[in-house]
């Protein structure tokens, strides 16, 4: 189940969770951890379906990698309500290099265990994955 190159496994409860927010919607966010003690990736949290971008963006910590996902609605030029599945690489400058370097390595398989994300995004200040650059990669 684990990696060869990062030794990361990956918890059912992240898949889990993770097709809750595709198909019944249950989640606004999910905030993804790697314990590396335990060498997995664990759901660290979940947003209601009502919580805000702003919401999401604050329980992401100022200097510690994560992986995200948020469920993004939005509105088209043709007036469509659409939804699109957002994963976010956390990785702000301030984290520890060896944080930065398993959550890289481990970042390609954790992601496709997630089937349905649609746009990627590696962020390593607020402003790499605020609500405009997710509306610009959208349409």
């Amino acid at each position: 189940m684990a990696n060869a190159a990062s030794g990361m496994a990956v918890h059912d409860d992240c898949k889990l969770k993770f097709l809750e927010l595709k198909a019944k919607r249950t989640y606004r966010f999910i905030v993804y951890k790697i314990e590396e003690k335990q060498k997995q990736v664990i759901v660290e949290k979940l947003g209601e379906p009502t919580d805000s971008y702003e919401n999401f963006t604050a329980s992401l910590p100022a200097d510690e990698c994560r992986y995200a996902v948020y469920d993004f609605d939005f509105v088209t030029e043709e007036n469509c309500q659409k939804s699109k599945i957002v994963f976010i690489a956390w990785s702000p400058d301030t984290s520890k290099v060896r944080s930065k370097m398993i959550y890289a390595s481990s970042k390609d398989r954790f992601k496709r265990e997630l089937d349905g994300i649609q746009i990627e995004l590696q962020a390593t200040d607020p402003t790499e994955m605020g609500l405009d650059v997710i509306r610009s990669r959208s349409n």
